[in-house]
């Protein structure tokens, strides 16, 4: 979905997180507060910092506005010293994370520092910025917007737009992603950027008579409203609107998945097209064998609502439920948790159940004993994106129980703290999850809400490790590093000799103890990465960035 590039627009896991000794500036609820390095804490904030969405403690402006700042200091301290942190960061971040709007927003601010500072760069930055058809248009839209809405798109964003357009603009993409609701068409972008390849592509110039140079001309000649047929070269889109055309006139040959597949058809072309005049269970029952794994995921709902038969029913919880499936679709756990929770049909439970225990095979058995604990505060209280279908505590609560279950003993804390309001007594609220062996996760995650598990208030960090600290081998915190005042910091509420790991869901400024020294670690948003890098820091007492991950593995 399009953040900048709309039709109204005018011309706008991780790693263990270094932070600064000694404290300086003090958390929202007044604790002290531990400032990371540049890059680390640009780290953190790019991983949780979905651009225009408010934080509890942390307006969306406060927060796109420091990460911009962090992005243009990194970008040029990067050309001073020589390193291409930025360029590898950005990659990472759209092609591992798969985070496409911090990504585009990285390579821009990064650019803008380097153009101002007379820095080269900015063309490598951009072009491994994107990854999807949209985002060429996307960007542009974001530098017109936010960075220089009058002057020419300088060469470096042109160079590198014009590279990801390269790549990325096939007739396909034209069909799912040129549509009118974009301020920049396809057309436009190639107007702007005139498209060639990598410096290094010796063919880098669309020639005449290619299906390349024939689709750009297309394309500009449709945007131009010059009426031309569609060249014989592009096979996909003649297909596509010849199958159009026969759908105005019986829409039962949309019913046909081989020829909506061949005309580079999408589910939401076919629904926008049929309307009410095929029955949806029908519909739904032809488009089922074309669609992709995130589309089945997201409309369970819909599915049930229509009356789609077990039959089919059947084949939709095998592909969800299919390892190699999950493991192609990148998506992160609470995608099954917020799916579970839409689809009103249970015969979707069991499915999405192993669908989550495969998308955490990743997630390394750990020796010893694990104290866990979940932060269930108010602040936690808070949509993890903007559907608002999962919070955030209820993310911390999946990947605590999902990680207890790997671990070789495990004790699972939810706290708070007894201050609700100002002038309350201070003090822990805590209460000790106990694990059933064999439960399924999703059914864990549902006794922890009936049970009442999520208690609210205020956040007591520091009290809770030691009240519940028993010589455990480590600590996981799952959090958004919001601490309560406290006597003493978090991490100095265990012994140094003791690993702890918070994992921190919002990624604020400042956070709530010591990161990157030996035993301590923080980390930016949740994922199978996070917690494979636990065993690994168990042993080698630092972290690497994840790019360097497994650079670093084969060193070991």
């Amino acid at each position: 979905m399009s953040k900048f590039n709309k039709a109204q627009a005018t011309t706008a896991g991780p790693v263990s997180v270094i932070s600064s000794t000694p404290a300086r500036g003090q958390t929202y609820e007044g604790a002290t507060g531990y400032g990371r390095d540049l890059k680390s804490e640009l780290f953190l904030l790019a991983v949780q910092n979905l651009v225009g969405e408010k934080a509890f403690y942390e307006t969306a402006e406060t927060r796109d506005t420091r990460f911009t700042h962090l992005v243009r200091a990194v970008a040029v301290s990067d050309v001073v010293t020589g390193a291409d942190w930025l360029t590898k960061f950005v990659h990472w971040l759209r092609y591992e994370a798969n985070m496409r709007t911090a990504s585009i927003v990285a390579a821009a601010e990064g650019t803008k520092a380097l153009l101002d500072a007379d820095m080269p760069g900015g063309r490598k930055l951009i072009a491994g910025s994107m990854r999807r058809a949209d985002e060429p248009g996307e960007f542009l839209a974001y530098w017109r917007s936010n960075i220089d809405s009058d002057r020419p798109f300088p060469k470096p964003v042109k160079r590198g737009v014009s590279e990801a357009v390269w790549r990325l603009y096939t007739e396909d993409a034209v069909i799912r992603y040129d549509t009118a609701s974009k301020a920049f068409r396809f057309a436009d972008v190639i107007e702007m950027v005139r498209p060639t390849g990598s410096l290094q592509d010796k063919a880098s110039m669309p020639i005449k008579g290619t299906w390349r140079a024939d689709l750009y001309t297309w394309l500009i000649d449709r945007r131009h409203g010059r009426e031309v047929s569609i060249p014989a070269s592009l096979r996909i889109l003649r297909k596509n609107a010849e199958l159009r055309a026969a759908a105005l006139k019986d829409p039962l040959v949309l019913l046909d998945p081989v020829a909506v597949s061949d005309a580079g058809m999408t589910w939401e072309n076919v629904l926008s097209m049929v309307g009410d005049r095929i029955p949806k269970a029908d519909l739904w029952t032809a488009l089922i064998p074309s669609m992709g794994y995130m589309a089945l995921l997201r409309n369970l709902r819909n599915f049930d609502q229509a009356g789609v038969p077990d039959s089919v029913a059947k084949h939709v919880a095998e592909w969800l439920a299919d390892p190699e499936q999950v493991a192609n679709s990148r998506q992160f756990p609470m995608r099954f948790l917020s799916a579970y929770r839409a689809a009103p049909s249970l015969r979707w439970s069991y499915p999405l159940e192993q669908a989550i225990g495969h998308s955490l095979a990743n997630v390394p058995e750990l020796p010893g004993s694990t104290l866990i604990l979940v932060d269930t505060s108010s602040s936690m209280y808070e949509p993890f994106s903007k559907d608002g279908t999962v919070m955030r505590w209820d993310v911390a609560t999946l990947f605590g129980i999902a990680l207890a279950h790997r671990c070789e003993v495990a004790e699972v804390v939810s706290f708070s703290s007894k201050q609700r309001f100002y002038g309350d007594p201070a003090g822990t609220n805590t209460k000790v999850f106990p694990l059933v062996p064999g439960e399924s996760l999703l059914r864990s995650v549902e006794r922890w809400k009936i049970d009442g598990y999520f208690l609210g208030g205020g956040t007591e960090t520091a009290g809770t490790v030691r009240k519940h600290y028993q010589f455990h081998d480590r600590v996981v915190i799952l959090t958004d590093e919001q601490a309560n005042k406290n006597r003493l910091e978090v991490s100095k509420a265990l012994p140094a000799s003791v690993p702890l790991y918070t994992f921190n869901l919002a990624g604020y400024r400042l956070g709530h103890s010591e990161s990157g020294i030996p035993n301590r670690h923080t980390f930016g948003g949740l994922s199978d990465a996070a917690f494979r890098m636990i065993p690994w820091l168990d042993r080698k007492g630092k972290g690497v960035w994840p790019w360097e991950v497994e650079k670093a593995a084969v060193a070991a």
